[in-house]
């Protein structure tokens, strides 16, 4: 269905259309007609079906219409400061023609700007439970002033361990039936459900796709591969393909660095992501990515939610996750709002072992490619490493003789209390006299 057939405020279907959004996606569409009325939901939904929107799209409608004099605050409580500077983004898009008030709030950065941004009044929050606790705690937010909650990602956030964080600012918002609510989740696991009936005013629950987690329109592949040559085939999958960008995963920051250098030195833009980077370098990292800086960033799973990347095309699980629920989530960053996308992943000795319980989560088998040897392309990176090494060795060699002299002199001195020339010098001068 057309979004113009919600009848909704000019304004907001203006950004709605200058965002390039035509028809609904099913869960758009599912959560629109319940949430435009003012009923709570609790949505199932796999990662890239347009939920933000859905959420986005019932906060301006309905708040518009309250008025700014009766209007209250929306909070939307997000698992990581990368999602909720995604959502913000998106959120200032949409309302481009509207004039709300929009700021994100999280850790690892300093209060000023969040406290000034505070101070000026706020239509919507969105921000992280650690600092959304903190401010409240301070003094700085009103959760009393709380009309709207989303909780977004909230398999997340519990699995993060945020569910005390959540219970609490529950606690301090006005009763279920005094707001409207909307609970996000990709799996609507035991915790999910029990929160939605405890804290959702009769909730409506929604389920779309429950019987499957991964995209129809992601294309999944997988190829054994032995570890030594993973290099060697994701090289030649980029070559061959050339993707105008990609998303790569591994399960370790160290290899994730290793990694973008390697692409690096083949001729490849790369950028890495992890978790010890610090805050404002991941975001100018992301945003720089978004768009279009550079083709290719190497992330551990810091990066597999909250990164909503328009037109990502492919994705490619360099290591399997250990974490099934992580294979869906990293896949799914591609093919996003109805778009087609495509995912990669390799099997080798380190990660093969994962894969059983990956394709049980999905309830499907991976289609297994056959790689050719033509497919396997050259890595450059080696050829770059000997010779920085060979450029190493001789720099090192010259200076460790060069300072073993220096010792050798040292000695000398500390031993004649001059140096050996200048004794001999002495010595010869003394014989003239």
């Amino acid at each position: 269905m057309n979004f113009t057939k919600l009848n909704l405020e000019p304004r907001l279907l203006q950004g709605i259309v200058d965002r390039g959004y035509t028809e609904m996606t099913d869960v758009q569409e599912q959560t629109l007609a319940k949430t435009l009325q003012g009923m709570d939901v609790a949505v199932q939904s796999q990662t890239g079906t347009g939920k933000t929107a859905a959420f986005l799209i019932t906060l301006f409608e309905r708040m518009f219409y309250e008025g700014a004099h009766k209007r209250k605050m929306a909070l939307v409580i997000v698992p990581t400061r990368e999602l909720a500077v995604q959502i913000t983004k998106e959120a200032q898009l949409l309302n481009h023609h509207m004039g709300f008030k929009i700021a994100s709030f999280y850790g690892g950065v300093g209060y000023h700007a969040q406290l000034a941004s505070l101070s000026k009044g706020l239509d919507i929050v969105i921000g992280t439970p650690g600092r959304l606790l903190d401010l409240s705690e301070r003094g700085h937010l009103k959760l009393k002033n709380i009309g709207r909650l989303v909780i977004d990602e909230a398999d997340r956030l519990f699995d993060m361990g945020f569910l005390p964080d959540i219970k609490r600012l529950l606690q301090k918002m006005p009763p279920r039936n005094a707001r409207q609510s909307m609970l996000f989740s990709a799996t609507m696991n035991r915790i999910s459900r029990k929160i939605a009936l405890e804290n959702l005013n009769r909730p409506v629950f929604i389920e779309v796709t429950p019987e499957r987690l991964t995209v129809d329109t992601i294309l999944q592949e997988l190829y054994y591969v032995k570890s030594h040559i993973k290099m060697n085939l994701m090289l030649g999958i980029l070559k061959a393909q050339a993707p105008q960008n990609a998303l790569i995963f591994t399960n370790m920051r160290h290899t994730a660095f290793r990694l973008s250098k390697k692409l690096q030195s083949n001729g490849f833009h790369s950028r890495h992501l992890t978790g010890d980077l610090p805050q404002n370098q991941r975001l100018k990292i992301i945003d720089a990515f978004t768009r279009g800086k550079f083709a290719l960033l190497v992330a551990t799973d810091v990066a597999a939610r909250g990164l909503h990347i328009d037109n990502l095309e492919m994705v490619i699980n360099y290591d399997l996750p250990q974490d099934c629920e992580n294979y869906v989530h990293r896949i799914g960053r591609t093919a996003r709002a109805g778009n087609s996308g495509k995912a990669v992943s390799f099997a080798s000795e380190g990660t093969a072992d994962h894969l059983k319980a990956i394709e049980s989560f999905i309830s499907m088998k991976i289609p297994v490619q056959t790689a050719d040897i033509d497919l396997f392309a050259t890595d450059r990176s080696l050829e770059s490493s000997s010779r920085n090494r060979y450029q190493n060795f001789k720099s090192n060699n010259g200076r460790s003789n060069f300072t073993s002299k220096n010792k050798h002199r040292k000695k000398v001195k500390s031993y004649y209390g001059i140096t050996k020339v200048d004794a001999r010098n002495r010595l010869a001068g003394l014989e003239k006299s």
